[in-house]
């Protein structure tokens, strides 16, 4: 079974508009045509009464004389007037149109005045001619109106959505494995087109962000989560070798314990990413950031162990924020994961600000402008973290980004890197 076309907004809407010509035409001239026949029917009452009553006057002055009266009139005197035509006798008192005669049309008054029964009859045959072929014109010039209004509509309405229509082939013009881009519209396009191109364009950028986001998830998971998953699984294969011994399977589980603690705070750090800043804050709470930075340092205080490294977390004030604990748990943790993880020895040093802005700074490797560069490059970019950053730095980048913190990296080649993370901006 073949699905019908839809019909074009164009095609409907010039048919709305004949619809409505033709109903208002149609209407017009019911209207006069009423209001002709009641004039018609007036004038008639009133010619024919002022004839009737000056055929009734003459009757009185003279009783014996038979007058003809006007040229196309006819008065019949009695109801049994030898003369009275068959099709006027019975007749009630009042005026008769439209009564044939002899083959030709008549208007006929009938009244009863001092005991004798009057009949005026009066030929309209031409008039009657002549109406019909007004009326024959009337019709003509009604359709002539209506084709010409057809025709206007159609020019009328197809320029008018000439606009729209252009801008329905740019909308199916866009391909969902190229850029959208914009809909643009020519400078005097109407406010409607306008609101319609605004929602799209936006409809457009979410939807562009949200792939953004989709493609952000499954490329940086697909990188990060191959190297714990792949310690994971060389702990247990270690742990349950023949003659394993039970100080190297504890090994190997606090190995898997903490690739699974990794792991767990990357997928937090990846579905924050993949999700909408609006339903974000849906999960956000008060939180106080002197309490969880002393719980953070703890988790990953076992990353020092076979390091002459330690962690000091200076005094901290009294300071709130309103965001997801998880997040921010994991945004805090992978900075200091790669603190430690780029650091062999001495001090690292962790400070709270009350204006909620977390500092790391690390004894490390450090960092050239060109690597802290790549890292900005890559999350603006939205590519997945690599190198030899670990999963913090680019990630966490694009993390603030998303929720409008602000990460500001600080390296100089062999004297450490200092993080600033800043959760008020």
């Amino acid at each position: 079974m073949r699905l019908r076309r839809p019909r074009s907004l164009r095609h409907r809407i010039v048919l709305w508009l004949l619809a409505f010509a033709t109903a208002l035409t149609v209407a017009l001239i019911a209207q006069g045509t009423v209001v002709i026949e009641y004039v018609e029917r007036t004038v008639w009452r009133s010619m024919l009464a002022v004839e009737l009553d000056h055929f009734i006057q003459r009757r009185r002055e003279a009783p014996g004389q038979d007058w003809n009266g006007t040229a196309g009139f006819v008065v019949y005197a009695g109801a049994d007037h030898p003369g009275l035509p068959r099709e006027l006798r019975g007749l009630e008192p009042g005026l008769h149109d439209d009564l044939a005669v002899g083959g030709a049309n008549h208007v006929v008054l009938v009244r009863d005045e001092a005991g004798t029964r009057y009949t005026l009859a009066m030929d309209i045959d031409q008039f009657s001619s002549d109406e019909a072929g007004f009326e024959w014109l009337t019709m003509a010039a009604a359709g002539l109106l209506l084709l010409a209004v057809s025709v206007a509509a159609a020019i009328g309405v197809s320029r008018l959505l000439r606009p729209l229509s252009r801008l329905a082939e740019r909308i199916g013009a866009i391909r969902p494995e190229r850029a959208a881009g914009r809909i643009e519209l020519e400078p005097d396009a109407g406010s409607e087109l306008v609101v319609i191109a605004d929602a799209f364009n936006d409809y457009l950028q979410r939807n562009a962000q949200f792939v953004e986001r989709e493609r952000d998830f499954i490329n940086t998971a697909s990188h990060e989560l191959r190297t714990p998953v792949a310690i994971i699984k060389g702990a247990a294969e270690l742990a349950l070798q023949p003659g394993a011994d039970t100080a190297t399977a504890r090994h190997q589980l606090q190995r898997i314990q903490r690739s699974a603690q990794e792991m767990e705070q990357l997928i937090v750090l990846l579905l924050a990413l993949a999700k909408e800043p609006a339903r974000l804050a849906g999960t956000s709470q008060a939180l106080a950031l002197d309490k969880l930075l002393p719980q953070v340092v703890e988790d990953h205080r076992h990353l020092t162990a076979g390091k002459s490294l330690q962690l000091r977390l200076a005094p901290l004030p009294p300071c709130q924020i309103h965001a997801p604990p998880g997040v921010v748990r994991a945004a805090v943790g992978n900075l200091l994961r790669n603190a430690i993880e780029n650091s062999d020895s001495g001090c690292i040093d962790i400070r709270l600000d009350q204006d909620a802005t977390v500092t790391i700074r690390d004894p490390g490797h450090g960092m050239s402008p060109e690597q802290i560069s790549e890292i900005y490059t890559r999350m603006a970019r939205a590519e997945g973290a690599g190198g030899d950053s670990g999963i913090g730095l680019a990630l966490i980048a694009r993390l603030c980004e998303h929720f409008g913190w602000h990460l500001e990296l600080q390296s100089d080649r062999e004297q450490g890197t200092t993080a600033v993370l800043q959760f008020r901006t």
